[in-house]
Formats: C-alpha cells, sequence, structure tokens
C-alpha cells in the first residue's frame, strides 16, 4: 500500500479527469490499491475516533433485519430464509438466501463501474473480471483476478472510525415543521441541506468521517400500509426516491471533506433515477474514488439516541461478509456512544 499524507489529499479541481469524467482518484493510493477511501481510517484514526466517541458504553445496531424489504426493489431475489430440523431431537439449522444488496448494505467497487467506459476502481476493466460461480477449494491458490476489487478486502481491514449521523429528517421537521419531500419520490438531497444540517448539529467534519444521512425511507416503511409496500417492487412508488443530488458540487462536498464511506437508510444512496443527463453519482463515488456506499441502513434507532444525548457524532464498526472477490455485503454495523 502506498503510504500518502492525507493531510495533502488534492482537491476535487486538483484531481484528474477519467475521459469525460473529472475528479478521478485513481492511483492516488497506489495503481494496485484495492481499499479506495478505506485507506483513510489508518490507526491513528481508528484510535482517536474510539477513544473520543466511546462515552457512555451505548450500542446501536444499524442493520434493518435481512427480511426487510419483503419485496427488495430493483428486481432484486426476494429473501428465503428456511428453518430446518437436522433429523436429530432438538438440533435445529437455518439456510438463507439472499442477494446481497436487497436490504441493508454496503455497495464493493465491482458494483458500480464506469458504465459508458466499463471501467472501474483504479482502471480496472470490466472484461478483465470473472463473473459466474466460484469455488475456492485451496486457499493457498487463489485466482487474483477473480479477486480484485472484491469486499473481502474491506472485510479483512474493517470499516471502522467516526461516525457522524446527519438526521435530515429530523433537521427539516424541526426547521420548517414537516417533511418537505416524500423519501418515495425522486428527490434531492442538496449540499446546503447537508451542510445546514450539520451547522445544526454542531457537527465538524474531519478527514475519515463515515457519513450517514438519514432521509426518512426507512421510517415511512413502518407507517405505510402493506399495499403500499409492496408497490415499491412494482406500482406507484416503484424505483423512485429521495437522495443526494447529482452535481459537481455534491461531488466536491464528498470529496474534499474526506469522507472514509457513505450510507443512507434509502434504496439508492443518491435520488433515484437520477436526473436526465446527469451521470449517476454511483460512478465517481465507486468507480472514481474507491469510496463504500451504504444503503438501507436502519438509522431510526440511531436517531432517537443521538437525539437523547445531543450529539450526532459516534464510533462506528461495520465488517462485511468475508466474502473472496466478493460484489456487495451486509454491512454487519454498529454505533457506539
Amino acid at each position: 500500500m502506498t503510504t500518502i499524507d492525507h493531510s495533502k489529499l488534492p482537491t476535487f479541481d486538483e484531481l484528474p479527469a477519467f475521459k469525460n469524467f473529472p475528479g478521478c482518484a485513481w492511483g492516488v493510493w497506489g495503481s494496485d490499491d484495492q481499499l479506495g477511501t478505506i485507506n483513510l481510517l489508518t490507526e491513528e484514526v481508528v484510535k482517536r475516533a474510539a477513544q473520543e466517541e466511546i462515552r457512555t458504553g451505548r450500542t446501536v445496531c444499524l442493520n434493518w433485519p435481512i427480511n426487510f424489504p419483503s419485496r427488495p426493489v430493483f428486481g432484486r431475489k426476494i429473501p428465503h430464509i428456511e428453518s430446518r430440523n437436522k433429523g436429530d431431537p432438538a438440533v435445529n439449522d437455518d439456510e438463507i438466501y439472499l442477494n446481497t444488496q436487497s436490504g441493508s448494505q454496503w455497495d464493493g467497487l465491482k458494483h458500480f463501474g464506469i458504465r459508458e467506459h466499463l471501467m472501474f476502481y483504479n482502471n480496472t476493466p470490466d472484461a478483465s473480471m470473472p463473473k459466474g460461480h466460484f469455488e475456492f477449494p485451496d486457499p493457498n491458490n487463489l485466482d487474483p483476478q477473480v479477486l480484485k476489487l472484491g469486499i473481502h478486502n474491506w472485510a479483512q481491514h474493517g470499516i471502522c472510525g467516526r461516525g457522524v449521523l446527519l438526521d435530515m429528517v429530523k433537521y427539516f421537521t424541526d426547521v420548517e415543521g414537516s417533511l418537505p419531500y416524500d423519501p418515495w419520490t425522486s428527490h434531492a438531497i442538496t449540499v446546503a441541506d447537508l451542510e445546514a444540517c450539520a451547522q445544526r448539529e454542531g457537527v465538524e467534519f474531519r478527514t475519515g468521517d463515515i457519513l450517514l444521512l438519514r432521509v426518512g425511507f426507512i421510517q415511512k416503511y413502518y407507517a405505510v400500509s402493506q399495499e403500499d409496500r409492496d408497490g415499491l417492487r412494482a406500482g406507484k412508488h416503484k424505483e423512485t426516491f429521495a437522495g443526494i443530488e447529482q452535481s459537481d458540487d455534491m461531488k466536491r462536498f464528498l470529496w474534499n471533506n474526506h469522507f472514509a464511506a457513505i450510507a443512507s437508510d434509502q434504496p439508492a444512496l443518491e435520488r433515484w433515477p437520477p436526473v436526465q443527463g446527469k451521470p449517476h453519482m454511483h460512478q465517481t463515488i465507486l468507480g472514481l474514488w474507491g469510496m463504500p456506499i451504504g444503503e438501507f441502513f436502519d438509522l431510526e434507532p440511531l436517531s432517537k439516541a443521538c437525539a437523547e444525548l445531543g450529539r450526532y457524532t459516534f464510533f462506528f464498526s461495520s465488517w462485511p461478509l468475508n466474502s473472496l472477490g466478493g460484489i456487495a455485503s451486509p454491512p454487519n454495523a454498529a454505533a457506539y456512544l
């Protein structure tokens, strides 16, 4: 891994372009890097976060049960969880079949590339990444092409550091009296919105923060009818969601604050679908920067805890599935206050 002084990282506008995409961070941590912005989570960053943020011993789960949503969006496989008796008295197993992006998830570096150029993080051609079913009978003989950019890199490093919650639902409700948008419609959260929320919470960002955005999807999921929930997959709400805007200003905000990762409670971190003519933010965040994107994080209990304690920073830990060459993973995430 290339050693870099993180106090001297280039700004977004100092980064080179990749063809028609500005802000390409390939090579910032070396030509062979497979961690991306997780490189920002150094031992010192983790140590400082743990020392400063774990004050009460209170812990909060950030994972929605893998059963939800019961009808995943974007056509993904419905979770199948089956309990079985092993054939012996009072001995049971369960078997779980799920798409790693059906619920709470990290999008890994193999999930979303620069689509028009068929490239992934750090100049990795889509054609160079094998597709299909892989078995690993010999742990001493692993195919590096299958492993490249796999989620196991983050799993073996850990995604741990200072977490920051921007509770957009609470912010808008406090300031405007109600939420001025429907989380299940295509609405853009702007940089100005994020900065105003951070200011109201008294949050000052620092390099390596893990940014969590509560936008309102899960809160609404619990409040509506089953008909509306089912309609997410095929109905009036199908695949329209609030999220961060697709803009160069948003790219500058995310890169220049040098977040290690970003996640929200929405099915897509970014406004969905994107505005016509605007490239997906996934392409920049994952493909150009190598920054983890979290979606469907359950931030309801964390929102309550932060409001009760009057602070919106905490120690964050996440240990994704150690799936060799994996594309995505449930986050196995928690906040420690």
